[in-house]
């Protein structure tokens, strides 16, 4: 780690202004990774000092741990090394969603900081990038889970698409590079709800996938449990598709014809079980699609409210100069 800052953005007496290329990490008390992962994209970042002007954003999402303190750390040897940091911890989509907004480049990728998302393909998307894609992500075919959790993350995936009203790209995370157009247009979104895959999916562009497995986490450990996955699939429906708005239309004829045959029985087997199968189905149906609503008219509201996503703490940031 301890070695010079890359070269300034000259290739002969004449300044030429190189491509600025933003890599965005969001970190949440991840001390023992951070060193590791750095150490890692400054690697990538000295093979491309001569066709790019690298900078790395940490966002500092809430950290309680030495994370902030070793980052400073980091950019005090290594000057492109900036840190972005927030109020509280918003979420990891908040977060990655204030990377982008805050960090001024020509080119955006998003990383995380465990290293399952192999640095060194920076290399392979900017390649893309120089080739007229517009997006270019991983997309994954493996990565070190049991069979199930595996067989369920791409049952989900599959699912979202089916039901989503735009395009959604399936085995794609956040791990991607984008251009300033692509990013400009993710965040005109206006949601309190980012979920930038879906976003990545609806806006177009010009798309290139690099299929790759997923490698182990490199230090630390996950802070994604299994409510956290029940919480972020369920958002991820929420923000790509409004099919739960729409079962009910779906299900009506359903309904009645149970209703139905229900009342027909009835008549031709009297008895007292019928009235609660009727509660049961008809508060039932009526109780999921007030649940529906309810869901979307909280999302509603809050993105009435308009407030910002995540705070950024300038103060306690650490910004290339006119990017604070």
């Amino acid at each position: 780690m301890e070695q010079s800052p890359l070269k300034p953005s000259v290739l002969s007496s004449d300044f030429i202004q190189l491509p600025s290329l933003a890599v965005i990490c969001s970190v949440y008390n991840e001390e023992d990774a951070i060193p590791l992962f750095a150490a890692r994209v400054l690697d990538v970042f000295r093979r491309l000092q001569r066709s790019y002007t690298p900078h790395l954003y940490f966002i500092d999402n809430g950290s309680s741990d030495r994370s902030l303190e070793i980052i400073r750390n980091l950019h005090e040897r290594h000057p492109e090394i900036f840190v972005i940091v927030l109020s509280r911890n918003f979420g990891y989509q908040c977060a990655l969603e204030a990377g982008l907004r805050t960090a001024e480049a020509d080119l955006y990728v998003m990383i995380d900081v465990d290293c399952e998302d192999p640095p060194e393909m920076i290399e392979d998307f900017l390649k893309y990038e120089r080739e007229g894609y517009e997006i270019v992500y991983g997309e994954r075919t493996d990565r070190p889970e049991g069979i199930l959790l595996k067989s369920a993350r791409k049952l989900y995936y599959r699912v979202v698409r089916s039901v989503a009203d735009d395009n959604f790209v399936i085995d794609m995370a956040e791990f991607s590079l984008t251009t300033r157009e692509v990013r400009d247009a993710i965040i005109r979104d206006a949601t309190a709800y980012p979920f930038l895959r879906a976003s990545i999916g609806r806006i177009g562009f010009k798309r290139k996938n690099i299929p790759y497995c997923r490698r182990p986490r490199i230090a630390g450990k996950t802070h994604y449990n299994l409510l956290g996955m029940t919480v972020f699939a369920v958002g991820g429906v929420l923000s790509a598709s409004t099919v739960i708005l729409r079962w009910p239309a779906y299900a009506f004829p359903l309904w009645l014809l149970a209703l139905g045959l229900i009342a027909i029985f009835s008549f031709t087997h009297p008895g007292t079980w019928q009235i609660p199968l009727i509660l049961f189905i008809g508060f039932g149906f009526i109780g999921g699609y007030a649940i529906a609503i309810g869901l979307y008219v909280a999302r509603i509201y809050k993105d009435g409210l308009r407030r910002p996503n995540a705070i950024v703490r300038y103060g306690l940031s650490i910004l290339p100069p006119g990017n604070d």
